[in-house]
């Protein structure tokens, strides 16, 4: 099993997680295109949101029946313990990486 992020698992992964047992694909691209002002097509997300499934990273379960989905059911993504495990240590790494870089290298005008 592979354990490690891309980049787009990694910002879909952290969304499913910050919307805390409510995420789907729409929310989720949408997210992030709000939050991150970034076009994403829905297709790309549910692509990643199934490949942290097949990871281990997240769960699913299919959620009621809601407003304007014709009696469609929406797939609700949920993080699991490893998925945790993952962006916690996708974090420590990016900070460590960050702490590399000399403080001068990233003032402005130089």
């Amino acid at each position: 099993m592979n354990s490690k992020l891309g980049e787009f698992e990694e910002i879909v992964l952290m969304l499913v997680a910050a919307q805390h047992e409510q995420a789907y694909g729409l929310s989720v691209t949408q997210a992030i295109e709000k939050e991150l002002k970034r076009s994403v097509t829905m297709s790309s997300v549910h692509t990643a949101l199934y490949r942290l499934e097949e990871k281990g990273f997240v769960t699913s379960k299919i959620g009621d029946a809601e407003g304007n989905r014709r009696g469609r059911r929406k797939r609700v993504f949920i993080i699991t313990s490893q998925g945790k495990t993952a962006l916690k240590e996708t974090r420590e790494a990016r900070n460590h990486i960050w702490n590399m870089i000399p403080k001068f290298i990233l003032e402005f005008g130089q």
